[in-house]
């Protein structure tokens, strides 16, 4: 390993010279070639430096909020790999050379931390590790980190008309970061979440070493499933659980205005959305269509439910008469179908346009979770607000169900029983602009501030996969435990001690890191004190 420690000495000291990023690339690319004995020999196309005629292109590729496309702070190098050992390698030199690291699967991350980094970095981007195994006959499936939700459906829909997975609406999500924070999603009230039918993972840890459920043990095990996996590793592939879905579901969308009564409709959801039989998801997507004197709030419950029309009228009659769903309303299709049909597509379009890019715009976007319903006079203000702004979104999303069934420890994810619903805010803007920027996070802050008091608190919950910075934010070098706990506490709550206990089991040097990581835990503090 002397070689390593050479190029190491040199790389720290070209990072204090003004050399050029194909310098540094060679740099990397020898230590990398150096650990080929152990691992693999490095392809040409495997770490792409600024002067590389891809690099821009694949920055950008996934890259899903452009928001960030203006940003400085972009990686000395990007690393494509082919093969796992080419990661193994990677994460290796990049402790020897000082270099932090960042992992981008889908590229979905609210607050770009995915791709970006105040220090110098490498950013390990999966999208050559897409593969999707499905096992129809043990109703299970491999799927690497670099693939999207989309590629993961469509591979399931290609094997059988009976399997389906609980897992979020937007097909260009990556698995890996999905996964991770848990992933909500249309069958979560009958099966829990994409977190809760995990059974194995592939992990590359801070060592270079690759680790399965067996070998990492059941503390990280754990810990990935919900608590976010850039804290411990880097996460290769998942092993999951295919559920069982009928060959037969319904979706309707019935859209309601003001005028036409969706104040009193929302506020009446809010009592019996969790209530529903199991089978039945009811949410609600809120936005301001129009504008100047002509705009409107515009209220959409848009439901999925796991079977036929025949059953689904009987339980709406009974639970929700007051929307006055018809059997007219009511659309029958596959399962495939229906998760085309929430990410905006066609019944009749081919399953093949969830594996298709989609329109990229600019976006902030916060979380809350509700745990008693709003009342009439905060829902008037929540419409008053949504005046104010040209793009923006409410998604209500609820709970219940198997949802209440698991227990908030069972992983990372607490947010279970006793939460009605969870809200998703979000605006969006096509200039990209400071000015532009700085007035529609203006407007989703006063929007936040305002919802106070109407969600969860001690702490106000959020959720991980809806990253916000506003929470707080990590020191780039000195992350302290406490300091942490500020916005840890909010994703987490209790079980935020119980993962940085893992963190400093697995990572105790940090090495895995950024502005919203999982701290060590100090050895000061014991796990018995949550």
């Amino acid at each position: 390993m002397a070689l390593i420690s050479l190029i190491a000495s040199l790389f720290l000291v070209s990072l204090s010279l003004p050399i050029s990023s194909s310098i540094c690339g060679e740099i990397f690319s020898q230590c990398m070639t150096a650990l080929s004995s152990y691992y693999t020999r490095i392809s040409d196309q495997t770490i792409h430096t600024s002067n590389s005629s891809l690099y821009t292109t694949i920055l950008q590729s996934s890259q899903q909020n452009p928001r960030w496309l203006n940003s400085t702070s972009k990686p000395l190098l990007i690393v494509t790999p082919l093969k796992e050992s080419e990661i193994q390698a990677a994460v290796l030199c990049s402790r020897k050379l000082g270099l932090q690291v960042r992992v981008r699967s889908g590229g979905h991350d609210f607050e770009g931390l995915s791709y970006l980094c105040k220090t110098p970095f490498l950013l390990i981007d999966l999208i050559n590790l897409r593969s999707v195994e499905v096992n129809v006959a043990d109703q299970t499936a491999w799927v690497q980190s670099g693939a999207t939700l989309g590629e993961l459906y469509y591979s399931i829909a290609k094997k059988s008309e009976v399997l389906g997975f609980p897992a979020g609406f937007c097909p260009t999500v990556g698995i890996g970061g999905h996964f991770s924070g848990g992933g909500l999603g249309t069958l979560m009230r009958k099966h829990g979440l994409a977190a809760d039918n995990v059974i194995d993972a592939r992990l590359i840890d801070v060592n270079g070493r690759i680790l399965d459920r067996r070998t990492m043990g059941e503390d990280l095990f754990w810990a990935i499933r919900g608590g976010g996996g850039s804290s411990f590793g880097i996460i290769l592939s998942w092993k999951i659980k295919l559920v069982r879905v009928p060959k037969i579901v319904t979706v309707f969308t019935v859209h309601k205005t003001l005028a036409e009564g969706a104040s009193k409709l929302v506020h009446r959801w809010q009592y019996v959305a969790d209530k529903f039989h199991e089978d039945l998801l009811l949410r609600i997507i809120i936005e301001n269509m129009g504008s100047g004197k002509d705009k409107k709030v515009q209220v959409s419950f848009s439901s999925l439910f796991l079977g036929g029309i025949d059953r689904l009228m009987p339980l709406m009659e009974q639970s929700f008469p007051e929307l006055g769903l018809q059997a007219k309303d009511c659309i029958e299709m596959s399962w495939i179908q229906s998760v085309q049909y929430f990410a905006g597509f066609q019944k009749d379009q081919s399953p093949e346009v969830l594996l298709y890019p989609l329109r990229k715009i600019n976006f902030k976007s916060k979380s809350d979770y509700v745990k008693q319903p709003i009342p009439e006079v905060g829902l008037k203000g929540i419409w008053k607000r949504f005046q104010q702004d040209q793009t923006v979104f409410m998604t209500m999303d609820p709970f219940g169900g198997k949802m209440n069934e698991i227990s908030e420890f069972e992983i990372p994810f607490p947010h279970r029983k006793g939460n009605l619903y969870n809200i998703q805010y979000i605006v969006k803007w096509d200039v990209n602009s400071v000015e532009e920027t700085n007035k529609h996070i203006h407007w989703i802050r006063m929007l936040y501030r305002f919802m106070s008091p109407y969600v969860s608190r001690s702490p106000r919950g959020a959720y991980i996969n809806y990253k916000d910075l506003d929470l707080g934010s990590n020191k780039q070098d000195n992350t302290s435990y406490l300091e942490a706990s500020a916005w840890g506490r909010k994703y987490s709550k209790g079980n935020f001690k119980r993962l940085a206990q893992v963190k400093s089991k697995v990572d105790p040097d940090n090495f895995f890191r950024n502005e919203q990581s999982i701290p060590p835990l100090p050895a000061s503090f014991r796990i018995t004190d949550v």
